[in-house]
């Protein structure tokens, strides 16, 4: 059961990551458009964030590793996508008024909205790929597989966001679905992780 909740953990990380950054062209669409410079800016800070979040999350997986933990990050991601949902509107509404040109606005925008929760996310699949290497002989097999199922995370959200999801529901009822599925995600992590490290 710990392994497999590793793996969810970080499957459901990479699929929240697509889903978010997916939504944001949404968000942005309406004051700085939909062209490529948006969603350059969008890739950008994103690419950005989760470099930063590797790094964090590596580093900070050399200190008393555990699931207990790491549930707790994916529940900080979740928890710091909240006020993404509750403020964008306002707050891109604000920038646009000061920011005319859309290439700036919409990276100062992404930046302001996005990067916090992706840096957070970006720490799960480092910190996962230490809880599962035992020995340096399955080390490359274990960070290989985990890496393969945040990937394929990755490119389920990607697919359900786009093809379906934004097709039967508001971005809004969206990410606050995702937020919650986190959110059950990392406390189950929570509780196996004190069945195991307990």
């Amino acid at each position: 059961m710990y392994r497999v909740m590793l793996y969810l953990v970080a499957g459901w990380s990479g699929c929240f990551v697509m889903a978010v950054e997916l939504l944001g062209g949404r968000l942005l669409a309406p004051y700085f458009g939909s062209s490529i410079y948006v969603w350059g800016a969008i890739i950008a800070i994103f690419m950005l964030a989760l470099s930063l979040g590797y790094l964090i999350g590596g580093r900070w997986s050399l200190s008393s590793p555990g699931l207990r933990r790491l549930g707790g990050i994916l529940m900080t991601a979740a928890l710091t996508t909240v006020p993404l949902v509750l403020g964008a509107d306002a707050a891109l509404d604000w920038l646009s008024g000061r920011v005319s040109d859309p290439r700036m606005g919409s990276l100062l925008g992404s930046a302001m909205l996005f990067f916090v929760p992706t840096v957070v996310s970006g720490m799960v699949s480092p910190y996962a790929v230490r809880l599962l290497v035992a020995d340096r002989h399955n080390s490359g097999d274990n960070a290989g597989k985990l890496y393969f199922v945040s990937t394929f995370g990755s490119a389920a959200g990607t697919l359900l966001t786009s093809f379906y999801l934004v097709l039967y529901f508001e971005v809004n009822q969206i990410l606050w679905s995702m937020i919650g599925i986190s959110l059950l995600i990392g406390a189950a992590a929570l509780l196996v992780g004190t069945d195991k490290e307990s």
